[in-house]
């Protein structure tokens, strides 16, 4: 089975531009034999909370339609990043699955939201714009099962565990890290999350600056493909658009799952 990651810079604010961006970079995917493809975190515009509040809308709606309208014509899987939903008065991060025929087939609302204090730079607050969603999400597919997550959920392994024993076998982790932390923790925390479920981890990344020039703020590219036994099968580069191609062995999640059965040695459920 063959997969790709997408990545690109949605931080310029041109949300055309950006949507233009992801279907290039999907048919891309669809052409070099992906059967499933995923999008980076807020791909269509990551700004300010002010601008994302503009640029949000329902889901369904234009952006997914884009990456339906992609998945139907090449009758590939697209796991699609994460856009801002429009829910009423509040505002999710939604990462949403579209099978071989268009549909939207599972929706996953960022749990984790990143409030923190980098040094160097000015504060983050997701919190700002988004509500924070409740659900783990997983698919069954003809690939596998597909669990669900975004960026900061990566920190919290206790959400791959549910993803795990909901039957997961592929997770994505779209994400849009910021170099600052992207330098010290991001392929330890996916290598991590990979080992610890015995699971294949898709993590496209967006790269390069986003919000005003001043503050400085930028992200961390090198998006990722890791295998159950913790080795990365392909890397992308600290910056540039592109998709990256890897070839998932699900035999090989099976023999690591039977010979290292550390899934099944677990004593305790979920602690509070």
């Amino acid at each position: 089975m063959r997969v790709a990651v997408c990545q690109m810079n949605a931080g310029g604010g041109d949300v055309p531009e950006n949507v233009a961006t992801a279907v290039r970079l999907l048919e891309e995917a669809a052409d070099g034999g992906a059967d499933l493809a995923a999008l980076p975190e807020l791909w269509p515009a990551n700004g300010s909370p002010a601008r994302m509040r503009e640029t949000a809308e329902p889901i369904p709606g234009s952006f997914t339609d884009a990456v339906a309208a992609i998945a139907r014509a090449r009758s590939m899987w697209i796991v699609g990043g994460s856009v801002a939903e429009a829910a009423g008065d509040v505002v999710f991060n939604t990462s949403c699955l579209f099978d071989r025929d268009g549909e939207i087939v599972a929706r996953y609302r960022k749990i984790h939201l990143f409030d923190v204090d980098l040094p160097g730079e000015p504060p983050l607050r997701e919190s700002a714009l988004f509500s924070a969603g409740e659900e783990l999400v997983t698919h069954d597919t003809d690939l596998g099962r597909i669990g669900l997550s975004i960026c900061y959920d990566v920190r919290f392994p206790e959400l791959y565990r549910g993803l795990m024993t909901l039957g997961a076998e592929i997770v994505c982790v779209p994400s849009a890290f910021t170099e600052v932390t992207g330098r010290a923790h991001w392929e330890v925390l996916l290598r991590a999350r990979a080992i610890e479920e015995q699971c294949f981890i898709l993590a496209p990344a967006q790269w390069g600056p986003w919000g005003r020039p001043e503050e400085g703020r930028r992200t961390y590219g090198n998006s990722i493909v890791v295998d159950p036994w913790g080795e990365v099968l392909v890397r992308a580069p600290h910056e540039g658009d592109g998709v990256w191609l890897a070839d998932l062995d699900m035999a090989k999640l099976q023999h690591v799952r039977q010979t290292l059965p550390a899934l099944q040695h677990r004593r305790l459920g979920p602690v509070c």
